[in-house]
């Protein structure tokens, strides 16, 4: 997943709770082509929790994207970035 965005020279961290940060913040924060993103890894069928569904929509709605990957679908993150910055 870090050597796609890597590769696109996205800006990108693993925030960590750990108690004093927020609960349910995606995986992966980022940046790309001036664009916010949080995506969150889920391994096989796992979905994720509400509280990180409601994470999710806030981005969203707050204009950034937000994606849930998997690894059916970690090798469209690139082509997304991409196209989701118009670039």
């Amino acid at each position: 997943m870090t050597k796609h965005l890597k590769d696109l020279g996205a800006y990108y961290f693993y925030p960590v709770t750990g108690g004093y940060g927020k609960s349910g913040v995606p995986d992966i924060i980022g940046c790309y082509a001036g664009l916010f993103f949080g995506i969150e890894c889920k391994a096989g069928g796992n979905k994720p929790t509400a509280l990180q569904d409601k994470n999710l929509k806030d981005i969203r709605e707050a204009g950034g994207l937000d994606l849930v990957v998997n690894e059916d679908n970690m090798h469209e993150v690139t082509a997304i970035l991409t196209a989701w910055a118009n670039i």
